[in-house]
C-alpha cells in the first residue's frame, strides 16, 4: 500500500515572501505561516494555541505568492512536508520539516485596485484564478478546488 503525505493548512504569513532564485533561474519563496486554534478549556475560558509553519514554493507559484502575499495574509495552503537534515558548523545534527506547497489559494478580502482582475497563466502550469477567487496552483492538471474542505 502507498503512502499519504497531505497538508491542509489555513494561516496568517508570519512576514513577507522571501523569493530566491537557484541554479538555472529556478526560483523558491519561504514564509513563515501561523494556524492559531481557539478553545476553552475546563473552566470555559478562550485559549489559543498558535503553531508556525515553514512554507516553501517553487518557480512559477513562488514567483506569484512573492507578487500578491505580505505579512498577515490569510491563506490556504495544500502540500506535502519534507524533513531536511544537516550538519551545522559545530557538527551538531540538525532537522527541519517545512510545508512543500502544490496549492495557494488566497482568502482575504481584496482590493480592486491592488489587482487587476482577469486571468493569467504562466509556463509551469500554476494559475492565478479570476477576480472573485485568487488561488495559486502548482499541480498538474488536477482540479484542486473542488477538493478543498470548505
Amino acid at each position: 500500500m502507498r503512502g499519504v503525505n497531505r497538508v491542509m493548512l489555513i494561516g496568517n504569513l508570519g512576514r513577507d515572501p522571501d523569493l530566491q532564485y537557484l541554479e538555472g533561474n529556478i526560483a523558491v519563496a519561504k514564509f513563515p505561516l501561523a494556524t492559531t486554534e481557539t478553545f476553552k478549556d475546563k473552566n470555559g475560558n478562550l485559549v489559543s494555541q498558535t503553531e508556525w509553519h515553514t512554507v516553501v514554493l517553487w518557480r512559477g507559484l513562488a514567483e506569484l505568492a512573492q507578487k500578491y502575499l505580505h505579512k498577515g495574509s490569510l491563506v490556504f495552503i495544500e502540500g506535502r512536508l519534507r524533513t531536511r537534515n544537516w550538519e551545522d558548523k559545530d557538527k551538531i545534527k540538525r532537522f527541519s520539516t517545512e510545508i512543500v506547497g502544490d496549492n495557494l489559494v488566497m482568502l482575504d478580502k481584496r482590493k480592486e485596485s491592488e489587482y487587476h482582475g482577469g486571468d493569467a497563466h504562466n509556463d509551469d502550469n500554476n494559475s492565478f484564478s479570476s477576480p472573485g477567487d485568487m488561488s495559486f496552483d502548482n499541480s498538474s492538471g488536477n482540479d484542486s478546488k473542488d477538493n478543498l474542505p470548505f
